[in-house]
């Protein structure tokens, strides 16, 4: 490999390094193909710290005591239910922007409670100027939506709930 195209390379990975800094994301990854000097697969990831809730304020001088010698007695609000584990879960195939509707203004594909079928569209993920319809996986009801329109999401990240 000629030293230049390793300064190209490594100039690129730092660009999706900092593309992954700018837009808080914990994964990118890109494969460019050129025709005179081969490919480039590129997977960029950091691992993001996961911070969970504090636990509610004790109500008597007790609790912590009792909670610092049972862990098991913490309260079950403290858990935090990760969405994308739900067996319903609908996750983005891609990083990208999500859009809820088909253009601007119009009606979202669907809104919670909806009944859907299989490999009706639930969503829009917008990636490098492409739109991906994401189809339902499944039929069944729309239990929850996770995301906001025109929100940034991730690889894997959940979407929706179809119970």
């Amino acid at each position: 490999m000629s030293e230049d195209r390793q300064d190209r390379d490594v100039a690129f990975i730092r660009a999706l390094a900092e593309l992954l800094r700018e837009n808080d994301l914990t994964e990118l990854q890109v494969k460019r193909e050129d025709a005179e000097e081969g490919s480039l697969n590129v997977r960029v990831s950091r691992h993001a710290l996961v911070v969970p809730p504090a636990p509610p304020p004790a109500t008597g001088a007790a609790a912590p005591a009792t909670a610092a010698r049972h862990p098991e007695a913490a309260a079950p609000e403290a858990q935090v239910e990760d969405p994308a584990l739900l067996p319903g879960a609908v996750t983005s195939p891609m990083v990208g922007t999500v859009y809820l509707a088909p253009e601007p203004g119009a009606a979202a594909f669907v809104s919670v409670g909806d009944q859907v079928a299989e490999g009706q569209t639930l969503l829009i993920v917008e990636a490098m100027k492409t739109m991906n319809q994401i189809p339902a996986p499944r039929a069944g009801r729309v239990g929850r939506i996770l995301v906001e329109n025109g929100a940034p999401v991730e690889f894997g990240a959940p979407l929706m709930v179809i119970d």
